[in-house]
């Protein structure tokens, strides 16, 4: 059985206690009605044969609709999440207005079973947390990266 893999950016900025991520809402009807733990670092599956920070920096422009902005990318790991998934992610400085943001999209069968497939935003809403906050709007699977993060600005 082949792993599946994702890999993301998690754009920071402030310092301390004013440090902030800037995480996506899930998209789609799974987690329309969620919010505690329905949030994401802007992240996406990649192939085997493609560079992790490569897909990371993809993924980012992929779902937010805007380039990575520039600076040095901070190795945050890898966490294997309940489902199996290994997740990488890279922490960056910067910042970007969440009102730009332009989402790419998936299609998916829905309702399940109608025959019907429609499309959805990758991610429905985006927004910066402080890092309290976002351990609270985080997929619990994804919380590990806030303490590296917190560990690398040490």
């Amino acid at each position: 059985m082949t792993v599946r893999r994702s890999a993301g950016v998690l754009l920071f900025r402030g310092a301390g206690e004013r440090t902030q991520v800037l995480l996506g809402h899930m998209g789609g009807p799974f987690w329309a009605r969620r919010d505690e733990g329905a949030w994401s670092v802007p992240k996406g599956e990649y192939e085997p044969d493609e560079p992790p920070e490569a897909a990371a920096r993809r993924e980012f422009e992929e779902e937010l609709g805007l380039p990575v902005p520039d600076g040095e990318l901070v190795a945050l790991g890898e966490v294997k999440q309940s489902g199996g998934k290994l997740v990488t992610v890279w922490a960056l400085e910067g910042d970007l207005d969440p009102a730009a943001v332009v989402p790419g999209t998936f299609e998916m069968e829905w309702p399940k079973g109608s025959g019907v497939v429609r499309e959805f935003p990758e991610v429905d809403r985006v927004a910066w947390f402080d890092l309290a906050e976002a351990r609270e709007k985080l997929v619990k699977g994804q919380r590990v990266f806030l303490d590296r993060l917190e560990e690398a600005l040490r």
